[in-house]
């Protein structure tokens, strides 16, 4: 029945948005973008309070949103995690783990509009902003991107290259932005007036068209180690992603797994990740 009724929702949003298409296209961009920017959850539920609470750091501005920041200290190299959509800080607990065991220092934080940090919205752009404002405090030498984390990193990678950066790991990460937009025109039945609508307002407002983001387009200049893992069965982004990327990050190491899904929780690939870090 929920599946029903947010499929109901799903076409009314479409419908509504090819209405507003036919007489104003701005407005429809500016409306759908701001829906398709709008994680539906991701803050912390009860069960994580308690984790996350041990280890709260600083919460720090960027973009004038206030960041909730965690820390992990350890003696050895500082590792970044950037978790994906709709989630927050709690998704790397078991990851973390097994990079305390080898004593890195390890710095996470909430996203936008996610975990406790401030804001509604969230967008690749302002997750990768927000990824270089913790970069540029904490200096890791290594960063761990989940799905939208993932692309978050490599954008920012490619927009501000930084040498100090050793190496990345992704996780699960989609590869074109227009993939995700084709799969919420599909989602939601909108026409092709709305996509338009869509955009231009990214370029009006963001400085950057649909097409711009690619992830094996930013790896094409990325000269860092890179670790790439996803799931041949990943039903939220297609693995075929993960293989373009691979293609294009000329030092990059390609991992599938089957059977884990798009979050990739696996013991013995947290301690793949780990070795991939000290080798």
């Amino acid at each position: 029945m929920q599946k029903l009724l947010y499929h109901i929702l799903a076409l009314s949003y479409g419908a509504y948005f090819n209405s507003i298409a036919l007489f104003s296209e701005k407005e429809v961009g500016q409306k759908a973008f701001k829906l398709f920017s709008n994680p539906r959850k991701g803050r912390v539920l009860p069960d994580q309070e308690e984790y996350l609470q041990q280890f709260l750091g600083k919460k720090i501005l960027a973009n004038n949103t206030r960041l909730q920041t965690y820390q992990w200290s350890g003696s050895q190299e500082t590792v970044l995690l950037l978790h994906g959509w709709e989630s927050n800080a709690y998704r790397w607990r078991n990851l973390i783990e097994k990079l305390q065991e080898r004593e890195f220092n390890i710095i996470a934080f909430d996203a936008p509009g996610h975990g406790y940090s401030e804001g509604k919205n969230l967008n690749v752009v302002t997750y990768a902003e927000s990824a270089r404002h913790l970069i540029d405090m904490y200096h890791p030498k290594y960063i761990i991107g989940h799905s939208m984390g993932g692309l978050a990193t490599l954008h920012n990678q490619y927009q501000n290259p930084n040498t100090s950066i050793e190496k990345i790991v992704t996780l699960g990460a989609p590869a074109e932005l227009s993939e995700l937009m084709g799969h919420y025109q599909n989602l939601l039945k909108f026409n092709n007036k709305v996509l338009q609508g869509l955009d231009q307002h990214l370029y009006e407002h963001h400085n950057f068209r649909i097409k711009d983001i690619s992830t094996p387009t930013f790896a094409r200049s990325i000269t860092q180690k890179g670790l790439i893992i996803h799931d041949e069965w990943d039903t939220i982004t297609p693995f075929s992603a993960s293989e373009r990327l691979h293609k294009n990050w000329k030092n990059s190491r390609l991992i599938k797994t089957q059977g884990l899904g798009h979050s990739l929780h696996q013991e013995d690939l947290n301690l793949q990740i780990v070795d991939f870090l000290k080798a």
